[in-house]
């Protein structure tokens, strides 16, 4: 309902020929560090209808490329726009605030150079190798384990794991080894912001990286632009162009950048498996919908509607 009608895939539930300024009430509070914050998809701004917000159009035309997927329509559906208001929303903890370095390194974020407060129960990869005995479902449910790879060796998975739930799977007689998978520095993910192979980061090693904060002037240049251009030209609504090896903002040459909002940095619980600022870069604050403090729907997407997918003991909670 939010940006498309019930029983449809692609009628839009809102007009456009009615628009009327943005304008945001104030606050009852700021955001802080570590606080769970409900936002717009900043990637949601261009959508493929035949993957909605469950696959990014910028990822789409990385591996396809832009003209597959704009006149391929078989596959792809319509490129449609979507207005701020309309973008998925999205819920991740704010992890670093405006002005803040960020850094990670090997899954622990630091900021300013003191390592993070770390609330909630973090999940990530883990390597697991058994006798070659199945491992019972109910062990794994008990664990909340909700993802799992099966490599092409029965005795081997990987799973999505607390640090403390990892240990108490080494405790199991048929389970021969538990190993956290951590990418190594330097090991770069072309689908890690921002997409540059200057810059070779991984969910696990990323940083160090400055956060934008409003009226705060930064060089720019062509070696550091892919941090930026999207914040430059998609958020803030500047004409960027780079020519002969320098940069044009709104037809001037620049070498510098005064930002005009404030950004943030989200990220999910789910330390692997969860698309974040790791992937699409910094939410600006126009995003921002709000903190989120309840939970009265949890859904556990690998299950069907009769057999588990409600997660009841999950429903009615306050967030932490």
């Amino acid at each position: 309902v939010h940006h498309t009608l019930p029983l449809t895939k692609t009628t839009k539930s809102y007009l456009e020929w009615i628009k009327l300024p943005d304008f945001r009430f104030p606050g009852f509070s700021k955001i802080e560090r570590n606080d769970a914050v409900v936002f717009n998809y900043p990637d949601g701004d261009t959508v493929s209808l035949k993957f909605q917000s469950n696959v990014s159009y910028y990822s789409l035309v990385n591996e396809y490329g832009r003209n597959r997927v704009w006149n391929d329509k078989r596959n792809f559906g319509d490129i449609v726009a979507r207005p701020v208001d309309k973008r998925e929303n999205y819920i991740k903890r704010c992890i670093s605030l405006p002005g803040d370095t960020l850094e990670i390194i090997d899954q622990k974020v630091f900021i300013n150079g003191k390592p993070s407060e770390n609330p909630g129960i973090k999940q990530y990869h883990y390597f697991v190798r058994t006798d070659g005995t199945r491992i019972n479902p109910k062990i794994l449910e008990k664990l909340d384990v909700t993802e799992k790879i099966i490599t092409g060796n029965s005795r081997e998975y990987i799973f999505t794991l607390s640090d403390k739930a990892a240990e108490k799977l080494k405790g199991f007689a048929n389970v021969k080894e538990v190993i956290k998978i951590i990418k190594p520095k330097g090991e770069w993910n072309p689908n890690i912001f921002p997409h540059d192979s200057a810059y070779k980061w991984n969910v696990d090693n990323f940083g160090p990286l400055i956060i934008p904060k409003a009226g705060v002037t930064i060089p720019i240049n062509t070696k550091n632009i892919s941090l930026y251009d999207r914040i430059i030209h998609a958020y803030e609504l500047n004409d960027l162009e780079i020519k002969d090896d320098k940069i044009y903002i709104n037809g001037k040459e620049s070498d510098s950048y005064t930002f005009k909002m404030n950004y943030y940095w989200m990220m999910g619980d789910n330390r692997h498996n969860s698309a974040d600022s790791r992937v699409w870069g910094f939410v600006p604050e126009n995003h921002v919908v709000g903190k989120a403090v309840f939970v009265w729907l949890s859904l556990d997407q690998n299950k069907s509607l009769f057999n588990g997918k409600i997660r009841w003991n999950k429903l009615f909670r306050i967030i932490n």
